[in-house]
């Protein structure tokens, strides 16, 4: 009981992860991946290009193909939406922060 909630709460971080990165600038998966190991979450592919794929579906972030070392490198970035939903989501986080800290 006590794994299922942490992955769920670690899940929920991911996707803020990934607004806040896609806000700032394009990034790739495997980018990503590195990027959530360096605080703490081990991520693999199978985990993080299904959430991406969420994401885009659900007009968080755009896709861009592109040609890289003759490879399909997909970049991706947050829309006007996701980067809307990352601002509620950090006041959303904030009041939560200040309460239980």
């Amino acid at each position: 009981m006590k794994d299922q909630i942490v992955r769920k709460i670690f899940s929920g971080l991911i996707y803020i992860h990934i607004l806040h990165h896609g806000s700032e600038d394009k990034f790739y998966g495997s980018w990503m991946i590195e990027e959530l190991k360096e605080h703490g979450y081990n991520v693999s592919p199978g985990t993080i290009y299904p959430i991406l794929k969420t994401m885009v579906d659900e007009g968080l972030l755009i896709r861009e193909d592109k040609i890289v070392g003759g490879k399909i490198r997909k970049y991706y970035e947050a829309t006007e939406e996701g980067k809307n939903l990352l601002i509620d989501l950090k006041k959303n986080l904030k009041v939560l922060m200040e309460e239980i800290l």
